[in-house]
């Protein structure tokens, strides 16, 4: 079906044009040095974070699992977009071929929804361990923490097919300049030159399906923490406890704070500018500051730092 707009009308496109940030040279390679800097505290805080969590036997619990796993996720979350966006920042081509920005969009939408799902699955755990301590071992056995963590997934992998195939059967002809550092569905949207109705509808009402549901369970399951907590006689317990949850409640928060911007209100689609800034945010720093969240508000992962530094000298 030919379409009528811009002068690539009837031409299938190869390849996409990501605009990236606007800004001359000196303003790039500020971006390159920013994002470069991002990514690689990004990298070696999650890849330490995993490290740590498998190497010391202390930390192979449930909830050190799923920590695991959380680190993995914002390590290839990063990674689907980081060196890309470093290459674009440099240079001057600019392009991204049109089964690559379909990958990249579908591996960004997978990691981003399933770390949804994590992040809700451990404030579960949390609930369990917190108000059902006696029963916590037998409800959050390891074949029961794998299939919630394949659960995860496989939510992540249904609404990463369905936004990726309905955004991919559009036909693109205004033109093929992305107005993003990344393929993404709200700018790739903007190119297609038929009604994006349907596309903006379902992707409002899965991330908001999502957000909305997985925020519940962190909220009620937070809820019950905190009245189990208050109810501890012991303040030293209560103290460790609080600092065990605050540190998943300030990742959660940051996590679906951003996302809900970008995602989750019908304006959102309209900003490309803010909305390539609250990009940066929760594709680099938020997974750059989750290791960091966890081991400076965790005793036992510092104390696990620690004993893994002094381990080299111990022999």
């Amino acid at each position: 079906q030919p379409c009528r707009q811009g002068n690539l009308s009837a031409l299938p496109l190869r390849e996409f044009v990501l605009e990236g940030f606007r800004g001359g040279v000196e303003v790039q390679a500020l971006l390159f040095a920013v994002f470069l800097a991002l990514y690689v505290v990004t990298v070696l805080g999650n890849v330490t974070m995993i490290v740590v969590t498998t190497l010391d036997a202390r930390l192979h619990s449930p909830m050190y699992f799923f920590l695991r796993n959380l680190s993995f996720l914002d390590l290839c979350y990063s990674s689907t977009i980081a060196p890309n966006a470093l290459a674009t920042f440099i240079s001057s081509s600019k392009a991204i071929s049109f089964g690559g920005c379909a990958t990249q969009l579908f591996f960004f939408s997978l990691l981003a929804t399933t770390e949804a799902f994590l992040l809700a699955v451990m404030a579960y755990d949390r609930f369990v361990a917190i108000c059902s301590p006696l029963q916590y071992p037998v409800t959050m056995c390891p074949v029961t923490c794998a299939r919630l963590v394949l659960a995860a997934y496989c939510g992540g992998c249904l609404n990463s097919i369905t936004e990726t195939s309905l955004t991919f059967q559009l036909p693109f002809c205004s033109s093929n300049r992305i107005d993003h550092f990344f393929c993404d569905v709200p700018p790739l949207l903007r190119l297609a030159c038929a009604n994006t109705a349907l596309n903006e509808l379902v992707m409002f009402g899965l991330c908001g399906l999502i957000i909305v549901g997985t925020t519940l369970v962190v909220l009620v399951s937070y809820g019950y923490i905190a009245v189990t907590i208050l109810r501890m006689r012991s303040a030293s317990g209560r103290h460790k406890l609080f600092s065990t949850c605050g540190s998943h409640l300030t990742a959660v928060s940051l996590f679906y704070g951003t996302v809900f911007v970008m995602y989750g209100q019908p304006g959102a689609v309209e900003s490309m500018e803010q909305g390539k800034v609250v990009s940066v945010f929760y594709t680099l720093v938020i997974s750059m500051l989750n290791p960091l969240i966890y081991s400076l508000r965790n005793k036992d992962v510092k104390d696990a730092l620690r004993r893994l530094g002094q381990r080299p000298t111990a022999t």
